[in-house]
């Protein structure tokens, strides 16, 4: 192969990488989950990201959730189907906790 192939395949691979990071933290906001889905050793190497994703989304200006409980499957559906993403659950109550930002 060709050197100049062999450097477009890691640019594109980068760029997925960058990308993949990127959309993990604004979904997550957990810079240390999108640590470990990276692989990376060190948390300065992932804090890049925060850098992209305040560049490709702007500074948040409301991080305040809409947040509901689940008690059944059928409640969870709807919620998943709506936009809300799990958050936690199976408490003593059997609840499971959605959450969607405002």
């Amino acid at each position: 192969m060709k050197p100049w192939k062999t450097r477009c395949l890691k640019v594109h691979f980068t760029i997925f990488r960058h990308w993949k990071g990127t959309m993990e933290y604004h979904r997550t906001r957990d810079l240390l989950y999108v640590k470990q889905v990276l692989g990376h050793k060190s948390i300065k190497n992932t804090m890049i990201y925060i850098q992209y994703e305040k560049a490709l989304f702007g500074t948040p200006v409301n991080e305040e959730f809409t947040v509901k409980v689940a008690t059944n499957i059928q409640e969870a559906c709807t919620l998943a189907e709506v936009g809300f993403e799990y958050v936690t659950g199976e408490y003593n109550d059997g609840g499971k906790i959605f959450r969607k930002r405002k």
